[in-house]
């Protein structure tokens, strides 16, 4: 037998691989399509009706790659806000009293409150033109993207377990080397799957982000979502079957080509002594590793962030005690002064833009409809919890089902609740059903999804040794749920059930008010009262519906979530 001497790495780094024609392929295709997409950017605008989409299947990948496009620039604003929001509300004790309750709101507010009110700024951006509706869209996907994101960002960063923080100042790492070193690491696994759970979300309410209908004016940009609600007004069956079909064919696109490989390079920042029995695997991040295209476009970033871990913090002079605490202070009763005062003025102009045609009974009723759909919320939630979590532990401690129900969840989780409309008409208005009951169950349709994706990224970042130790002391049944499992995904749950509790009241804008043709139905909710004001262009009555919803969810928040989320940060980090 021929015995062939051994190549050197860097031989084999000089050869014409297959990876580095796929890899040119796919970055060409993107620039001819970026270049594509931007060149629409700059056509005139007109104000259009829903016939302006066509329901050829034809236009569907077309369609799809414009959404597609959205997804991603909604997805890196999201993660860029996050790095940065979430980052500061962790690190600094005043801004997280502001930053963390400004997170509730933000969250609670419903995609449509932010339509109505943002819509007209974005198209003056670019008046007559369809970027400034692009930046709508794109901004609308925004928001139902980055409040998850930041909220799992932020509990990771608050759960770092001690030891790296300590190991990090002995080697005398400087703050910003600390957090893209061992902070943005541990919680990178995390918020990796919640990434995913964004983009999922930002399926679910993609039909409003491209469809966008405000009072008599509606704009549809070429997309998924306005093909959806183009096929719902029509009633075309066979058009939103296609639309599923592209909707499934992209999130399979993205998971091959995006989150499969992020998922398998997070894997390496697991707090584990040892490898796990079944490492996750990407053939898409084989190549971006291996090909010598990815290294040249990624070369410049990796210099300068490694430039950058050499800078040394300026040194600050001593001070005693006595005056630091002085200045502490005074700096508290400056910016929470500061705080009170812009909290003055939003609420003052508030009531002055409501107040004008302010009436108590739309007070009351805007309230009472809250209480309806604060209970919808919580049953839900609770019945989600009982079901997806011991699920979301089951999956998330085999690697090799987690590798195939991670692609099947995405599509679940994106899927539009418009597209469940003709059933639930159907059915509620056949069998005579009470809608206040039977319309709840598509507030959790798209929201229940946190919970499972939250659960499978804290059973995958369970350590190896405390499974061998559960393992070796025969730790079973209950025992084993009550003693290692439940304490280790805790925090992940919390995080998880939080923001599934406040995409639950957006989702009400969705559930409320179901619509199939001409037929119509409404519960008695909140999210019924936001739906019609927006509809009938009431602004007046849309900030009423969207101020009622934010208190509803700070104060469950304030009074539930966060006194549960600061018991599993305190009892269950690891440390």
């Amino acid at each position: 037998m021929k015995i062939l001497a051994p190549v050197s790495i860097e031989t084999r780094r000089l050869m014409p691989r297959a990876w580095d024609v796929l890899a040119v392929l796919i970055v060409f295709g993107a620039v001819v399509l970026l270049a594509e997409a931007s060149r629409e950017l700059l056509g005139p605008l007109t104000v259009k009706t829903a016939n302006a989409i066509a329901l050829d299947p034809s236009h569907l990948p077309h369609y799809a790659f414009r959404t597609a496009l959205r997804m991603l620039a909604a997805m890196a604003f999201s993660l860029l806000f996050t790095l940065t929001y979430a980052t500061w509300a962790a690190k600094s004790r005043r801004a997280e009293m502001l930053l963390v309750p400004l997170l509730d709101i933000l969250q609670s507010v419903p995609i449509l409150g932010f339509i109505s009110v943002t819509v007209v700024f974005f198209l003056s951006l670019a008046p007559g033109r369809v970027l400034g509706a692009e930046i709508a869209a794109v901004f609308a996907i925004f928001t139902s993207q980055a409040w998850n994101m930041a909220f799992s960002f932020y509990q990771s960063l608050r759960t770092v377990p001690a030891e790296l923080t300590e190991a990090g100042k002995t080697f005398g790492l400087s703050g910003w080397t600390r957090f893209w070193r061992i902070e943005a690491p541990f919680g990178m696994p995390q918020l990796v799957w919640n990434m995913m759970m964004s983009m999922s979300g930002g399926w679910f309410f993609v039909t409003l982000s491209e469809a966008i209908s405000v009072g008599p004016t509606t704009v549809s940009l070429p997309g998924i979502g306005s093909y959806i609600a183009t096929a719902i007004a029509a009633k075309d069956l066979a058009a939103i079957a296609w639309a599923i079909l592209a909707m499934l064919v992209v999130i399979i696109i993205f998971d091959q080509l995006l989150f499969r490989p992020l998922v398998a390079w997070a894997d390496r920042f697991r707090i584990d002594s040892e490898p796990g029995d079944e490492e996750p695997e990407s053939w898409a991040l084989t190549m971006y590793r291996r090909s010598r295209v990815f290294d040249a476009l990624t070369h410049p970033f990796s210099r300068l962030m490694h430039w950058s871990w050499t800078l040394k913090a300026p040194a600050g002079r001593p001070h005693v005690a006595s005056e630091t605490e002085r200045r502490s202070r005074t700096g508290d009763i400056i910016w929470y002064g500061l705080v009170t005062l812009i909290g003055a003025w939003v609420t003052w102009r508030l009531v002055r833009f409501v107040g004008v045609s302010f009436r108590w009974p739309d007070l009351l009723d805007a309230g009472l409809r809250g209480m309806a759909t604060m209970l919808r919320v919580m049953v839900l939630i609770a019945l989600a919890s009982v079901i997806w979590t011991p699920i979301g532990v089951y999956v998330g401690l085999r690697p090799k089902l987690t590798r195939v129900i991670q692609p099947v969840a995405q599509f679940l989780a994106a899927f539009p609740a418009n597209l469940v409309f003709p059933v639930a008409v159907v059915l509620i208005v056949h069998w005579n059903l009470n809608p206040d009951i039977w319309l709840s169950p598509l507030m959790v349709l798209g929201t229940q999804w946190y919970i499972l994706f939250n659960v499978i990224a804290g059973a995958s970042a369970l350590p190896r040794e405390l499974k061998d130790a559960a393992a070796n002391f025969q730790v079973k049944g209950w025992l084993w749920w009550k003693t290692v499992a439940l304490p280790a995904v805790m925090p992940y749950y919390v995080t998880g059930a939080i923001t599934a509790s406040g995409g639950s009241w957006n989702a009400a804008i969705v559930a409320e008010v179901v619509s199939w043709g001409n037929k119509s139905l409404h519960a008695y909710g909140l999210g019924a009262y936001i739906a019609d004001a927006t509809t009938a262009g009431d602004f007046k009555r849309i900030v009423i519906g969207v101020c009622t919803m934010c208190i509803f969810v700070v104060v469950v928040n304030r009074l539930f979530w966060r006194p549960l989320y600061w018991y599993a940060e305190r009892k269950f980090r690891l440390a």
